[in-house]
Protein backbone atom coordinates (compact mmCIF):
# COMPACT_ATOMS: atom_id res chain seq x y z
CA UNK A 1 0.00 0.00 0.00
CA UNK A 2 1.54 3.57 -0.68
CA UNK A 3 2.19 6.04 1.76
CA UNK A 4 -0.34 8.80 0.36
CA UNK A 5 -2.26 10.65 2.65
CA UNK A 6 -2.72 14.29 4.23
CA UNK A 7 -4.81 16.35 6.42
CA UNK A 8 -7.03 19.19 5.09
CA UNK A 9 -7.95 21.80 7.83
CA UNK A 10 -9.12 25.70 7.43
CA UNK A 11 -8.40 25.87 3.52
CA UNK A 12 -5.29 24.25 4.09
CA UNK A 13 -3.64 20.97 3.23
CA UNK A 14 -0.97 19.58 5.13
CA UNK A 15 1.51 16.39 5.90
CA UNK A 16 -0.69 13.62 7.49
CA UNK A 17 0.79 11.18 10.01
CA UNK A 18 -1.39 7.88 10.76
CA UNK A 19 -4.89 8.48 11.41
CA UNK A 20 -4.06 6.63 14.86
CA UNK A 21 -1.40 9.60 15.98
CA UNK A 22 -4.05 11.96 14.18
CA UNK A 23 -6.51 11.20 16.21
CA UNK A 24 -4.64 10.91 19.61
CA UNK A 25 -3.78 14.50 19.28
CA UNK A 26 -6.67 16.01 18.71
CA UNK A 27 -9.76 15.89 21.02
CA UNK A 28 -13.65 15.78 19.36
CA UNK A 29 -16.16 13.24 17.87
CA UNK A 30 -15.43 11.59 14.54
CA UNK A 31 -16.70 8.95 11.75
CA UNK A 32 -14.54 6.91 9.21
CA UNK A 33 -15.25 5.22 6.00
CA UNK A 34 -13.86 4.70 2.60
CA UNK A 35 -14.44 5.06 -0.88
CA UNK A 36 -15.82 2.16 -3.33
CA UNK A 37 -15.11 1.44 -7.14
CA UNK A 38 -12.16 2.73 -7.56
CA UNK A 39 -12.25 5.67 -5.55
CA UNK A 40 -15.52 7.24 -7.20
CA UNK A 41 -18.05 6.87 -4.10
CA UNK A 42 -18.33 7.15 -0.13
CA UNK A 43 -19.90 3.82 1.21
CA UNK A 44 -22.64 5.06 3.42
CA UNK A 45 -21.15 9.05 3.34
CA UNK A 46 -25.28 10.61 4.41
CA UNK A 47 -25.26 7.60 6.93
CA UNK A 48 -21.86 8.36 8.31
CA UNK A 49 -22.75 12.36 8.48
CA UNK A 50 -25.83 11.30 10.80
CA UNK A 51 -23.85 9.83 13.28
CA UNK A 52 -20.88 12.39 13.07
CA UNK A 53 -23.83 14.67 14.40
CA UNK A 54 -25.61 12.38 17.00
CA UNK A 55 -22.32 12.29 18.54
CA UNK A 56 -21.81 16.01 18.43
CA UNK A 57 -25.09 16.23 20.24
CA UNK A 58 -24.20 13.64 22.84
CA UNK A 59 -20.94 15.13 23.99
CA UNK A 60 -21.87 18.59 24.17
CA UNK A 61 -24.94 17.77 26.27
CA UNK A 62 -23.09 15.00 28.28
CA UNK A 63 -18.98 15.45 28.05
CA UNK A 64 -18.00 18.84 26.13
CA UNK A 65 -14.35 17.66 27.23
CA UNK A 66 -14.13 15.23 24.53
CA UNK A 67 -15.32 17.42 21.95
CA UNK A 68 -13.11 20.49 23.49
CA UNK A 69 -9.66 20.57 23.22
CA UNK A 70 -9.04 22.32 25.89
CA UNK A 71 -10.71 24.11 28.78
CA UNK A 72 -14.43 23.84 29.33
CA UNK A 73 -17.25 25.56 27.10
CA UNK A 74 -20.12 28.01 28.43
CA UNK A 75 -23.23 25.82 30.06
CA UNK A 76 -25.63 27.42 27.95
CA UNK A 77 -24.29 25.86 24.87
CA UNK A 78 -25.22 22.68 25.89
CA UNK A 79 -28.45 22.80 25.99
CA UNK A 80 -28.62 23.80 22.28
CA UNK A 81 -29.61 21.79 19.52
CA UNK A 82 -26.51 21.23 16.72
CA UNK A 83 -28.86 20.99 13.59
CA UNK A 84 -27.82 17.61 11.21
CA UNK A 85 -28.04 19.69 8.07
CA UNK A 86 -25.61 22.41 9.88
CA UNK A 87 -22.41 19.45 10.03
CA UNK A 88 -23.05 18.12 6.98
CA UNK A 89 -23.31 21.06 4.93
CA UNK A 90 -19.64 22.18 6.98
CA UNK A 91 -17.87 19.00 6.28
CA UNK A 92 -19.28 18.56 2.22
CA UNK A 93 -17.92 21.82 1.94
CA UNK A 94 -14.60 21.30 3.62
CA UNK A 95 -14.59 17.75 1.57
CA UNK A 96 -15.28 19.75 -2.04
CA UNK A 97 -12.36 21.83 -1.13
CA UNK A 98 -10.43 18.70 0.36
CA UNK A 99 -11.25 16.62 -2.98
CA UNK A 100 -9.33 19.27 -5.62
CA UNK A 101 -5.91 17.86 -3.66
CA UNK A 102 -6.61 14.21 -4.06
CA UNK A 103 -6.58 14.50 -7.62
CA UNK A 104 -2.87 15.93 -7.55
CA UNK A 105 -2.35 12.74 -4.92
CA UNK A 106 -4.14 10.11 -6.97
CA UNK A 107 -0.95 9.16 -9.09
CA UNK A 108 0.72 8.56 -6.08
CA UNK A 109 -1.78 5.52 -4.94
CA UNK A 110 -1.30 1.64 -5.96
CA UNK A 111 -3.60 -0.04 -8.20
CA UNK A 112 -6.92 -1.08 -6.86
CA UNK A 113 -6.63 1.51 -3.85
CA UNK A 114 -9.47 3.06 -2.38
CA UNK A 115 -9.51 5.98 -0.14
CA UNK A 116 -10.08 6.23 3.50
CA UNK A 117 -11.33 9.59 5.13
CA UNK A 118 -11.44 10.00 8.82
CA UNK A 119 -13.78 13.56 9.38
CA UNK A 120 -12.86 14.48 12.92
CA UNK A 121 -15.23 17.71 14.07
CA UNK A 122 -13.66 19.44 17.11
CA UNK A 123 -14.67 22.56 19.32
CA UNK A 124 -12.58 25.28 19.17
CA UNK A 125 -12.68 27.30 22.87
CA UNK A 126 -11.28 30.60 21.92
CA UNK A 127 -14.03 30.59 18.88
CA UNK A 128 -17.15 29.47 20.73
CA UNK A 129 -16.27 32.89 23.82
CA UNK A 130 -16.28 35.58 21.14
CA UNK A 131 -19.79 34.09 20.08
CA UNK A 132 -23.01 35.56 20.47
CA UNK A 133 -25.72 32.84 21.78
CA UNK A 134 -27.48 31.34 18.90
CA UNK A 135 -27.64 29.09 16.04
CA UNK A 136 -24.18 29.68 15.29
CA UNK A 137 -22.03 26.60 14.79
CA UNK A 138 -18.59 28.48 13.95
CA UNK A 139 -16.88 27.22 16.97
CA UNK A 140 -16.68 23.73 15.47
CA UNK A 141 -13.81 22.87 13.26
CA UNK A 142 -13.22 20.26 10.60
CA UNK A 143 -10.11 18.14 9.97
CA UNK A 144 -10.33 15.97 7.18
CA UNK A 145 -7.24 12.72 7.15
CA UNK A 146 -7.64 11.16 3.58
CA UNK A 147 -5.50 8.36 3.02
CA UNK A 148 -4.94 5.34 0.32
CA UNK A 149 -6.63 1.91 1.59
CA UNK A 150 -5.83 -1.14 0.18
CA UNK A 151 -8.85 -3.94 0.83
CA UNK A 152 -8.39 -7.21 0.45
CA UNK A 153 -11.68 -7.56 -1.50
CA UNK A 154 -14.31 -5.51 -2.88
CA UNK A 155 -16.16 -4.66 0.19
CA UNK A 156 -14.44 -7.46 2.85
CA UNK A 157 -14.47 -10.24 0.24
CA UNK A 158 -11.67 -12.56 0.57
CA UNK A 159 -11.24 -11.84 4.10
CA UNK A 160 -9.01 -14.12 6.82
CA UNK A 161 -10.93 -14.91 9.70
CA UNK A 162 -10.46 -12.48 12.27
CA UNK A 163 -8.92 -13.62 15.59
CA UNK A 164 -10.49 -11.91 19.13
CA UNK A 165 -9.47 -11.56 22.52
CA UNK A 166 -11.56 -10.15 25.69
CA UNK A 167 -8.72 -7.86 27.50
CA UNK A 168 -11.04 -5.30 28.91
CA UNK A 169 -14.40 -3.27 30.15
CA UNK A 170 -16.83 -1.59 27.77
CA UNK A 171 -15.93 2.53 27.59
CA UNK A 172 -17.53 5.48 29.11
CA UNK A 173 -19.61 7.55 26.27
CA UNK A 174 -20.11 4.50 24.10
CA UNK A 175 -22.91 5.99 22.19
CA UNK A 176 -20.58 8.55 20.79
CA UNK A 177 -17.72 7.78 18.62
CA UNK A 178 -14.79 10.49 20.04
CA UNK A 179 -11.27 10.82 19.63
CA UNK A 180 -10.03 10.00 23.11
CA UNK A 181 -11.21 6.49 23.05
CA UNK A 182 -7.78 5.75 20.84
CA UNK A 183 -5.80 6.93 23.32
CA UNK A 184 -7.89 4.92 26.38
CA UNK A 185 -7.57 1.78 24.60
CA UNK A 186 -4.14 1.57 24.38
CA UNK A 187 -3.26 0.22 27.67
CA UNK A 188 -5.31 -2.87 26.35
CA UNK A 189 -2.69 -3.69 23.62
CA UNK A 190 -0.29 -5.17 26.21
CA UNK A 191 -2.74 -7.76 27.12
CA UNK A 192 -2.99 -8.64 23.53
CA UNK A 193 -2.41 -12.79 22.49
CA UNK A 194 -0.48 -13.16 19.76
CA UNK A 195 -1.67 -13.08 16.26
CA UNK A 196 -5.29 -11.45 17.76
CA UNK A 197 -6.43 -8.83 15.01
CA UNK A 198 -9.14 -7.52 17.49
CA UNK A 199 -9.90 -6.48 21.04
CA UNK A 200 -13.37 -7.63 22.68
CA UNK A 201 -14.73 -5.53 25.78
CA UNK A 202 -17.19 -6.72 28.11
CA UNK A 203 -18.35 -5.77 31.67
CA UNK A 204 -19.03 -9.11 33.80
CA UNK A 205 -16.02 -11.17 31.59
CA UNK A 206 -19.44 -13.23 30.22
CA UNK A 207 -21.54 -10.45 28.02
CA UNK A 208 -19.33 -9.49 25.25
CA UNK A 209 -20.53 -6.04 24.06
CA UNK A 210 -18.10 -4.79 21.13
CA UNK A 211 -14.60 -4.73 19.90
CA UNK A 212 -12.48 -1.55 20.12
CA UNK A 213 -13.13 -0.32 16.87
CA UNK A 214 -15.65 -2.90 16.05
CA UNK A 215 -19.32 -4.28 16.72
CA UNK A 216 -19.54 -7.62 17.34
CA UNK A 217 -22.07 -10.78 16.71
CA UNK A 218 -22.87 -13.95 16.97
CA UNK A 219 -24.99 -16.31 15.04
CA UNK A 220 -26.82 -18.66 17.77
CA UNK A 221 -28.85 -21.69 17.92
CA UNK A 222 -31.87 -21.00 20.40
CA UNK A 223 -31.72 -24.59 21.49
CA UNK A 224 -29.51 -27.10 22.06
CA UNK A 225 -29.22 -29.81 19.68
CA UNK A 226 -27.15 -32.19 17.64
CA UNK A 227 -28.50 -31.78 14.35
CA UNK A 228 -26.88 -29.41 11.65
CA UNK A 229 -27.83 -25.77 12.08
CA UNK A 230 -28.26 -25.38 8.18
CA UNK A 231 -30.60 -28.69 8.23
CA UNK A 232 -33.56 -26.77 9.69
CA UNK A 233 -34.87 -23.40 8.91
CA UNK A 234 -34.33 -19.41 9.90
CA UNK A 235 -36.06 -19.85 13.12
CA UNK A 236 -33.71 -22.20 15.12
CA UNK A 237 -31.17 -19.86 14.86
CA UNK A 238 -30.84 -15.99 15.74
CA UNK A 239 -28.40 -13.16 15.28
CA UNK A 240 -27.38 -11.86 18.27
CA UNK A 241 -25.27 -8.07 19.41
CA UNK A 242 -25.53 -5.91 22.79
CA UNK A 243 -28.24 -3.23 22.32
CA UNK A 244 -26.80 0.73 22.59
CA UNK A 245 -28.12 0.76 26.30
CA UNK A 246 -25.83 -2.20 27.36
CA UNK A 247 -23.21 0.84 26.42
CA UNK A 248 -21.97 -0.05 22.73
CA UNK A 249 -21.37 2.28 19.84
CA UNK A 250 -24.59 2.60 17.26
CA UNK A 251 -21.80 1.28 14.69
CA UNK A 252 -22.94 2.67 10.67
CA UNK A 253 -22.37 -1.50 9.52
CA UNK A 254 -23.82 -2.69 12.66
CA UNK A 255 -27.59 -0.22 11.79
CA UNK A 256 -26.50 -2.07 8.03
CA UNK A 257 -26.82 -5.34 10.06
CA UNK A 258 -29.95 -5.11 11.86
CA UNK A 259 -32.04 -3.63 8.67
CA UNK A 260 -30.75 -6.36 6.50
CA UNK A 261 -31.87 -8.95 9.28
CA UNK A 262 -35.25 -7.75 9.26
CA UNK A 263 -35.93 -7.65 5.53
CA UNK A 264 -34.04 -10.82 4.97
CA UNK A 265 -36.26 -12.51 7.72
CA UNK A 266 -33.48 -13.28 9.44
CA UNK A 267 -34.28 -13.72 13.47
CA UNK A 268 -32.81 -11.09 15.37
CA UNK A 269 -32.18 -10.02 19.03
CA UNK A 270 -30.19 -7.10 20.63
CA UNK A 271 -28.48 -9.35 23.57
CA UNK A 272 -25.11 -9.03 24.48
CA UNK A 273 -23.96 -12.68 23.37
CA UNK A 274 -23.09 -14.68 26.50
CA UNK A 275 -19.88 -16.73 27.19
CA UNK A 276 -21.70 -19.16 28.96
CA UNK A 277 -23.77 -20.05 26.07
CA UNK A 278 -20.89 -20.07 23.58
CA UNK A 279 -21.69 -23.81 22.61
CA UNK A 280 -24.79 -22.72 20.55
CA UNK A 281 -22.79 -20.12 18.57
CA UNK A 282 -22.95 -21.29 15.17
CA UNK A 283 -20.89 -18.61 13.82
CA UNK A 284 -19.48 -15.23 14.65
CA UNK A 285 -18.88 -11.84 12.95
CA UNK A 286 -17.31 -8.31 13.33
CA UNK A 287 -18.51 -5.12 11.55
CA UNK A 288 -16.51 -2.20 10.88
CA UNK A 289 -16.89 0.91 8.56
CA UNK A 290 -13.66 0.28 6.69
CA UNK A 291 -13.28 -4.19 6.23
CA UNK A 292 -17.61 -3.69 6.83
CA UNK A 293 -17.92 -7.26 7.81
CA UNK A 294 -15.52 -10.15 8.40
CA UNK A 295 -16.24 -13.18 9.96
CA UNK A 296 -14.47 -14.90 12.96
CA UNK A 297 -12.46 -17.75 13.68
CA UNK A 298 -11.23 -17.55 16.83
CA UNK A 299 -12.44 -15.86 19.87
CA UNK A 300 -10.38 -16.04 23.24
CA UNK A 301 -11.97 -15.13 27.23
CA UNK A 302 -8.79 -15.39 30.13
CA UNK A 303 -9.49 -17.80 32.24
CA UNK A 304 -10.74 -16.86 35.77
CA UNK A 305 -11.78 -12.95 35.64
CA UNK A 306 -10.80 -10.06 33.65
CA UNK A 307 -8.93 -8.52 36.78
CA UNK A 308 -6.93 -11.15 37.12
CA UNK A 309 -5.28 -9.89 33.48
CA UNK A 310 -3.64 -7.11 35.33
CA UNK A 311 -2.01 -9.28 38.02
CA UNK A 312 -0.84 -11.48 35.24
CA UNK A 313 2.20 -11.19 33.04
CA UNK A 314 0.69 -10.87 29.24
CA UNK A 315 2.75 -14.37 28.69
CA UNK A 316 1.30 -15.99 31.71
CA UNK A 317 -2.37 -15.24 30.82
CA UNK A 318 -4.37 -18.33 29.75
CA UNK A 319 -7.01 -18.46 27.65
CA UNK A 320 -9.85 -20.26 27.02
CA UNK A 321 -11.04 -20.29 23.36
CA UNK A 322 -13.88 -20.79 21.06
CA UNK A 323 -13.26 -22.10 17.22
CA UNK A 324 -15.28 -21.40 14.21
CA UNK A 325 -14.86 -22.86 10.90
CA UNK A 326 -12.37 -21.24 8.84
CA UNK A 327 -14.65 -20.10 5.78
CA UNK A 328 -17.97 -17.42 6.59
CA UNK A 329 -20.69 -19.30 7.80
CA UNK A 330 -23.84 -19.07 4.88
CA UNK A 331 -25.69 -16.37 7.91
CA UNK A 332 -22.77 -14.45 7.59
CA UNK A 333 -22.44 -14.64 3.68
CA UNK A 334 -25.99 -14.13 3.28
CA UNK A 335 -25.89 -10.60 5.43
CA UNK A 336 -22.27 -9.80 3.84
CA UNK A 337 -23.81 -9.56 0.46
CA UNK A 338 -27.03 -7.43 1.22
CA UNK A 339 -24.74 -4.94 2.95
CA UNK A 340 -22.72 -5.11 -0.26
CA UNK A 341 -25.52 -4.48 -2.47
CA UNK A 342 -26.68 -1.41 -0.10
CA UNK A 343 -23.40 -0.05 -0.32
CA UNK A 344 -23.37 0.03 -4.24
CA UNK A 345 -26.91 1.52 -4.00
CA UNK A 346 -26.05 4.13 -1.26
CA UNK A 347 -22.84 5.20 -2.72
CA UNK A 348 -22.08 8.92 -2.76
CA UNK A 349 -20.10 10.06 -5.96
CA UNK A 350 -17.36 11.96 -5.33
CA UNK A 351 -18.59 14.27 -8.22
CA UNK A 352 -21.33 15.17 -5.98
CA UNK A 353 -19.29 17.62 -3.28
Amino acid sequence: MSNCRFLYHNGVVLEAPPVTTFLESHTGAYTTTRTINNGTSFLFWERHMKRLSSSIRILLKSNPELLFSSGSSPRFWMNQTVPGSSIYDRVNGSMSEALKSVVVKESERLYGEELAVTVLVTGNVEKLNRLDVGNNWDFLDVWLHIGAYSPLGPLGVGENAASLALVGRGRDVAAAKYSDWVRLRKPLEKFRPPLTTELLLSNDGDHLLEGCITNFFVVCRRVKSSENLYGGSLSEFEVQTAPITDGVLAGVIRDLVIEVCLSEGIPYRERAPSWSERELWEEAFITSSLRILQHVGTIKVPVGSMEGLACNKPEEIQWKEKRFKERPGMITELIKKAIMERGIKEGFPLKAF
